[in-house]
């Protein structure tokens, strides 16, 4: 383990339509939600779900097949690195966001 990196594996459903950014350069960015579902039998043996929601960030080539392809509610496997980042709102309050920075999507479900 003396290589360990920042990897992260994320299975999950949209939480809306992709949003697109395309800046004065030219690249692209595309944001959306990702709903990962985990379930257990509690203590009664009932199931119980919990969500799970992530902020992923695609950019590039990846951005483009995210545009033409993915809409909300749709399955996807995606992998990327974990990033943290911070901003300042308005009213001079600082905030803080964790996000998904994706390199690969994999689209999953039926057509």
């Amino acid at each position: 383990m003396s290589t360990l990196r920042n990897k992260v594996q994320l299975i999950g459903n949209l939480g809306n339509d992709p949003e697109i950014i395309t800046l004065e350069s030219g690249k692209k960015i595309a944001k959306f939600s990702l709903a990962t579902n985990e379930s257990y039998k509690d203590s009664e043996g009932q199931k119980q779900t919990i969500t799970d929601w992530h902020n992923i960030i695609a950019w590039g080539k990846t951005a483009d097949i995210i545009e033409k392809f993915l809409t909300k509610g749709k399955e996807v496997a995606v992998e990327g690195k974990l990033t943290n980042r911070s901003y300042e709102t308005k009213e001079g309050e600082k905030r803080y966001i964790t996000e998904v920075v994706i390199n690969e999507v994999l689209m999953l479900g039926s057509k």
